[in-house]
């Protein structure tokens, strides 16, 4: 009979061979992790330069990249809503080295484009949420609508006669709106535009009756006497404009909120230890006085939240988006 001795030592063999090689790669792994990054990040941001997102995600990155000590690039991908660059973000290597800046479309797209293959709970993680740029209800200077219960009690009495401006369907702008219509239990004509410029426009022409406009336009427009605010639509009074009521505060709404909310997002496999390091990256810059001033001045409520609170932020506001939707018998197209 042949002996086995052989096979046996050679199995044994291959046995601790593998058992040593084990802690080398989860140490390789960790090593990885604690040298991130050793290249430049880059930051996907699916809309075009110049914009909130696009300007805010910018002045956060900056910061971010002295405290990473590596370029932090940001990256227009347009298109499609958001939609091209977000998908780009989801196929790319979950190794930390690409992130992306989300707002209300990343919740809402996939609400309402069936061709939208990704999903946010499954195919990205939260990194960061950095804060809320909360939209102003504001009429023409004009207009005999002096305050949001005067505006409410115009429309029971004419139902569908107001009219609302927006830059399109499930933008910020349409869902401030939405909500308020279905909250109160109203009638409200809505009028989408091409984007919010256009919209604008209408709204001090005094063609459209009431807009929910981005903070930083608003206070403007207010403050040169072109528009009146009613309410803001974000959970707190803005330091946008602190003399302005919240939507709940004025109407009794509470639970009422919505906002045009910023922060980033990476792959979905991305390892934990990095995302740590992106987190905390992330607040610091965006807790940075600096940076602070520089949102503020563009509307933005800075709320720094960890990615565990961004991420239930991001559960919650899909969960809402989804029933005001069906509410309102908008669908995927």
């Amino acid at each position: 009979m042949q002996s086995t001795q052989p096979a046996r030592r050679r199995l044994l063999a291959a046995m601790l061979g593998c058992a040593a090689l084990a802690p080398a790669v989860a140490f390789g792994a960790a090593d990885s992790a604690d040298r991130f990054p050793a290249r430049p990040v880059r930051i996907i941001v699916p809309f075009s330069a110049g914009g909130v997102v696009d300007t805010v995600t910018r002045a956060t990155a900056e910061r971010m990249a002295q405290l990473l000590r590596q370029p932090v690039i940001v990256e227009n991908r347009t298109g499609a809503g958001g939609a091209i660059g977000t998908d780009i973000a989801a196929r790319a290597t979950p190794d930390g080295y690409t992130l992306l800046a989300v707002s209300p479309s990343y919740v809402v797209g996939p609400l309402l484009n069936s061709a939208i293959n990704w999903k946010g709970a499954r195919d990205f993680r939260a990194v960061a949420g950095f804060g809320v740029v909360p939209n102003v209800i504001v009429v023409p200077a004009s207009s005999r609508l002096r305050s949001l219960p005067e505006l409410l009690d115009a429309a029971r009495s004419q139902p569908g006669a107001l009219t609302y401006a927006s830059a399109g369907v499930g933008t910020s702008n349409h869902l401030s709106g939405e909500l308020l219509a279905q909250m109160t239990d109203i009638k409200l004509t809505h009028v989408p535009y091409k984007g919010q410029p256009e919209a604008l426009t209408d709204v001090l022409g005094a063609r459209v009756s009431m807009m929910a406009l981005t903070a930083a336009i608003a206070r403007q427009q207010v403050q040169s006497g072109k528009l009146r605010a009613l309410a803001v639509t974000s959970a707190k009074r803005s330091a946008a404009l602190p003399d302005v009521p919240t939507v709940a505060e004025a109407a009794r709404l509470p639970g009422y909120e919505v906002g045009a909310w910023l922060g980033l997002v990476a792959p979905h496999a991305t390892p934990d230890a990095v995302v740590r390091k992106l987190a905390e990256a992330a607040a610091q810059a965006v807790s940075d006085p600096a940076v602070v001033k520089r949102l503020a001045d563009l509307g933005m409520d800075v709320a720094p939240q960890s990615a565990p609170a961004f991420d239930r932020y991001l559960d919650s506001e899909s969960q809402k988006w989804t029933r005001v939707l069906k509410t309102a018998g908008i669908t995927a197209q």
